[in-house]
């Protein structure tokens, strides 16, 4: 049990977060819908936030986070056990719409108490309303 615990602490087997969106593109002001699927890994984690963060990259690979939604939680995942949560999202209406020279994804993160992180990245084309 001690070497699933250290191993998941480093990543290997630890639980997976993946934002699943109803649609891949969105209107300036528009609220963009979906739910985040969280699957368990090999052990028991405890999670205390979800981040996920808006961010806007240029043709230099620039990036820049846009605006960013928290979900605070005191949720345990169990192992092996599957959780969606719904998850919405304000578009700004000050941005720039997607181009060739400006791209948009979002960065889902699960945040532990044990500090572990795991990440899922979706890109979403920004349209002129």
């Amino acid at each position: 049990m001690r070497l699933k615990k250290y191993m998941s602490l480093l990543g290997i087997g630890s639980a997976k977060v993946d934002l699943v969106l109803e649609k891949g593109e969105a209107k300036l002001g528009e609220c963009i819908k979906g739910s985040i699927h969280i699957d368990g890994g090999n052990i028991e984690q405890h999670l205390k936030r979800i981040e996920c963060d808006l961010v806007k990259t240029d043709n230099t690979h620039r990036e820049e986070v846009v605006e960013t939604k928290t979900i605070l939680t005191n949720k345990v995942i169990d192992s092996e056990n599957h959780k969606e949560i719904p998850f919405s999202f304000y578009i700004p209406e000050t941005l720039i719409p997607s181009s060739d020279c400006l791209t948009y994804r979002f960065k889902t993160r699960l945040v532990f108490n044990e500090g572990l992180k795991s990440l899922d990245q979706d890109t979403i084309t920004i349209l002129v309303t």
